[in-house]
């Protein structure tokens, strides 16, 4: 299949490369995409409290038939506004979090003083963590973060990263798209969602995909349109993926040290993405 190449592509490839032929980084880099995106990011979702509670279930369900039930040391290490990491709190266990964006974990401990949870939030880039050797039981990396990293070398090092701080044998949990069918299908938008915020407003959310030559990496804008009556706001960043297989990213867990990576599926475990659980070396 032929992949045109289009404005927003263009715009995302035109920055340095490096020897492997990648961009050094993209025009819109992901910290700036979630600084954004932080204050309307729970208007993705119907009801946001609702999802962070399944998806803390399913998390929690899927450690606990790894490691027992806990209480454990979870590190959320793409922590965003908190989705995930408020849902595992609420199962009891130990949290601390970090994101590459300021505005995300800003978010975030604002909504854990709300609800009195005690997490540790930090903003640092997954590929090198500011955590000890073996700080946690268990690392997440949920909801499509990894896949920003657009280099086998950057996915590995990450992973490396989150082996590292679960240290011997911890366990590491990362989800993803369903990549293997977008690889297929090679969308160009995602479907509407909507959404009806507390303050009567509407929110219209959707993406729109732009692939690259390769047909693996893609450049993406995200829109969402807030309003009501005849008063609307579109509001609109952008930012790029590496559409991983779960051939690939299994590949690259491997060439990071992690064992015995195996992939899940939602039918499986009731989280809504395809989900990978790997261990730290002992």
């Amino acid at each position: 299949m032929e992949h045109q190449v289009g404005p927003l592509a263009a715009a995302a490839r035109s920055t340095e490369r490096r020897e492997d032929g990648m961009p050094e980084e993209t025009a819109h880099p992901p910290a700036a995409f979630y600084d954004d995106l932080a204050a309307s990011y729970d208007r993705i979702y119907l009801d946001w409290e609702a999802s962070s509670r399944q998806q803390g279930d399913a998390l929690h369900a899927v450690i606990a038939a790894q490691r027992g039930p806990g209480p454990h040391r979870i590190l959320d290490c793409a922590v965003g506004i908190g989705t995930q990491l408020l849902g595992l709190a609420a199962n009891g266990h130990r949290l601390a979090g970090s994101d590459i964006s300021a505005g995300a974990v800003g978010r975030a401990r604002a909504e854990c003083r709300q609800r009195g949870v005690q997490a540790g939030l930090a903003v640092a880039d997954m590929r090198a963590l500011p955590f000890p050797d073996s700080a946690f039981d268990v690392v997440v990396c949920a909801d499509n973060a990894l896949p920003h990293l657009l280099t086998a070398a950057d996915v590995t090092r990450a992973l490396g990263e989150m082996g590292r701080v679960a240290g011997p044998g911890g366990l590491v949990v990362v989800t993803t798209r369903d990549y293997d069918q977008a690889r297929k299908d090679h969308p160009s938008t995602t479907p509407l969602s909507v959404s009806q915020g507390t303050d009567g407003l509407t929110t219209v959310t959707f993406q729109l995909w732009d692939w690259w030559p390769d047909g693996e990496h893609y450049d993406l804008r995200h829109v969402q349109v807030t309003g009501r009556d005849e008063h609307w706001r579109v509001a609109q960043r952008q930012t790029a993926y590496w559409a991983l297989t779960r051939a690939q990213l299994s590949g690259l867990a491997c060439q990071a040290g992690l064992a015995a990576p195996e992939w899940r599926g939602p039918d499986q475990t009731g989280f809504f993405q395809p989900l990978l659980v790997a261990h730290a070396p002992r």
